[in-house]
């Protein structure tokens, strides 16, 4: 689990392990994450742009940038939220996961809302 405010902005993110998804034996370790966005600043904000870092066992880094989440620009009122889940396959079974969101006001200023840095692990790999 992890959770950032930036600007009135919350990003909460939970994870979980997706056994039947995963193949061990082909390195192949399958996760999903659930991200909920909440406004709890003044200001209406727009969801632009995403950028993750995802960091294997093993320090390798991948970055991975795009506009929006799951196809989608949301634009957040004071007091709402977005949800969305996605999907993370590892090489490796734990690796650690961070980024920002580009947001951009109504008045056009754009900022990085932070997503603080979680890590997936098959349950029992970290004690």
């Amino acid at each position: 689990m992890s959770e950032a405010t930036t600007r009135g902005i919350r990003v909460h993110v939970d994870c979980e392990y997706l056994e039947a998804e995963s193949s061990p034996e082909s390195a192949y370790y399958f996760f999903t994450y659930h991200v909920t966005i909440t406004n709890n600043g003044p200001e209406v904000v727009q969801l632009l742009n995403r950028h993750w870092i995802i960091t294997n066992a093993d320090g390798k880094k991948e970055e991975v940038s795009g506009a929006g989440v799951v196809g989608q620009q949301p634009v957040l009122h004071a007091g709402e939220s977005f949800n969305y889940s996605s999907y993370c396959p590892l090489n490796t079974p734990v690796g650690t996961m961070q980024g920002s969101y580009q947001m951009i006001t109504e008045d056009g200023e754009n900022f990085e809302a932070v997503i603080s840095p979680f890590r997936l692990a098959v349950p029992g790999m970290l004690h």
